[in-house]
């Protein structure tokens, strides 16, 4: 009967995602206009459409992947990653770390300039330092600089950070501080959100929240003609079906993230082209363990064996993707393996019994809108259901979810149970896939931590890990950190992404990071 159940529930999964990918959607693409080439002007334009709205275009307060790679468009750091997040210069030609790791001396580009026209120097770094160092700002940024201690400006083309205690992902981190033109810095932060001036390949156009963000080319680009690309237009299309729709017709001409159960369409398809590439997302169910019942660690686990790992990546992300058998992904620095939790129906009653919840409890679980989302959320409604755990959900715009997430000062005040969400380390290194999410130093609004995980020996371990320079010693810390989260359990732990989009055949140079960012710096229409 179980299995029977089990099955009739994949169908069921099946034809609603069968009935999304079809659905064409008539208000799909109206922002959207194919790639094309302009006889007139030669001008070539192209939309992507993505599954999410943007929450900021503050390059120094935003959190989600979504609003970084927007943010990328247009802005650059001293640093930059490549397609595999290794770091590369950018407004920075070079740099030079001391022997005892506290000074990061870097070499500024000569010649640059922000979109407005202000000059890229030394003194436009330490206006943007100032401004996110500065408390009544509170900027997210603030989290990547927090071991420098003071910027020394040596000339106009050469600045160096002077850090309070080493801290092994510190050049990971300037790659995650765009600079900000200081006019529109002395202007406020209203204009810095509304009218966004950087120094990118890319400079902004327009932003209609939860419809469009448009670029056009920046023809001044210290870096030269890196695209032919004139304009593009990213559109939020939370609805698979929809996404791909525009695809099909010619309205977008990338779409990210492809769903998975669409991919088969395209096997055969002159016009379009689905990129698969490694990930560094982990997605997880975040499990607010201040909270009772989830403050016990029994139910924690018994909601871990009551979710079939295995049917998840099959039913909801069509088998594109890796069970998540560590607190990151296999691609992730110090990544180290664990041994899943079993799915065991019965063996998650029992732990529901011991902790006193034997007929379960009811619960509810937070998420974005996006499709995807929506049909995880219903497949963990479903899982739990078999342990009498009664879920309801709740599906919220995701501006809207991230302050019902974040706003709360304290975890007492927090009123999230669980959330359906994914998380990637955009800095690239083992320290952005644990120190936001695990230390206690982190809980929401100074950080990730949305499970209130509170172990002071994982935040101690946090702290050793960023203070040596030895990559052995790191490499020992992160496994043993990893044992220990992945055994407390703090996330219903679900899988790793495979990335997959789509493009039309005639687009180049536009790709997905290993975190989910697309990058469009040197987009080529054919």
């Amino acid at each position: 009967m179980k299995k029977f159940l089990g099955f009739l529930f994949v169908l069921m999964l099946a034809l609603f995602s069968v009935a999304c990918s079809g659905d064409n959607d008539s208000n799909a693409g109206n922002e959207g206009k194919s790639a094309k080439s302009s006889e007139e002007a030669g001008d070539k334009e192209i939309t992507i459409a993505i599954d999410q709205n943007f929450i900021t275009l503050d390059p120094h307060n935003a959190g989600d992947t979504v609003s970084i790679f927007g943010i990328r468009s247009m802005y650059e750091g001293l640093v930059s990653f490549d397609e595999n997040m290794e770091i590369i210069p950018a407004l920075a030609e070079s740099y030079e770390i001391s022997d005892d790791a506290l000074t990061y001396t870097f070499k500024l580009r000569e010649d640059v300039t922000f979109h407005d026209g202000e000059p890229f120097n030394a003194e436009a770094v330490k206006v943007n330092f100032d401004r996110i160092m500065d408390d009544a700002n509170n900027l997210s940024a603030k989290r990547s600089l927090q071991f420098v201690d003071s910027l020394e400006v040596i000339n106009d083309n050469e600045v160096a950070f002077k850090l309070n205690e080493p801290f092994s992902a510190m050049i990971n981190k300037f790659a995650m501080v765009p600079m900000i033109s200081p006019k529109a810095i002395e202007e406020g932060t209203k204009y810095v959100e509304g009218n966004p001036v950087g120094t990118g390949t890319f400079k902004f156009v327009e932003w209609k929240q939860g419809t469009i963000l448009e670029v056009e080319k920046n023809e001044d680009y210290w870096g030269g003609d890196q695209t032919n690309v004139a304009k593009v237009i990213f559109s939020p299309v939370p609805e698979n079906g929809s996404r791909v729709a525009m695809l099909k017709t010619g309205e977008a001409d990338f779409v990210y993230p492809m769903p998975q159960q669409n991919v088969k369409e395209f096997e055969n398809s002159d016009d379009v082209t689905i990129d698969e590439s490694p990930s560094t997302i982990a997605r997880y169910v975040s499990i607010n363990t201040f909270k009772d019942p989830y403050s016990d660690l029994k139910v924690r686990q018994a909601m871990n064996h009551a979710v079939d790992k295995e049917a998840y990546l099959q039913v909801v992300k069509d088998g594109f993707g890796h069970v998540l058998d560590s607190t990151m992904s296999s691609e992730t620095q110090y990544y180290s393996k664990q041994e899943p939790y079993e799915f065991d129906i019965e063996k998650a009653k029992a732990l529901l019994k011991e902790a006193g919840y034997e007929d379960g409890f009811e619960a509810e679980i937070w998420g974005n809108t996006s499709s995807e989302t929506i049909k995880g959320m219903e497949f963990i409604k479903q899982q739990l259901a078999q342990v009498n755990i009664d879920v309801t959900i709740k599906s919220m715009e995701e501006g809207t979810l991230s302050d019902e997430i974040y706003t709360p000062e304290k975890p007492e005040d927090a009123k999230v149970q669980m959330w359906y969400v994914s998380w990637s380390p955009s800095s690239g290194d083992a320290d952005g896939a644990t120190r936001g999410l695990f230390s206690s130093e982190y809980f929401p609004p100074n950080g990730a931590n949305t499970a209130y995980f509170d172990n002071d020996q994982v935040t101690n371990w946090i702290k050793e890990a960023n203070a040596t320079a030895d990559t052995k010693k790191q490499e020992e810390i992160y496994t043993d950190l990893q044992r220990t989260v992945y055994s407390e359990a703090p996330w219903i732990f679900l899988a790793t992404d495979i990335n997959l989009a789509g493009r039309s055949n005639n687009l180049e140079g536009v790709y997905v990071a290993p975190d989910g960012s697309v990058n469009i710096s040197k987009a080529q229409v054919k």
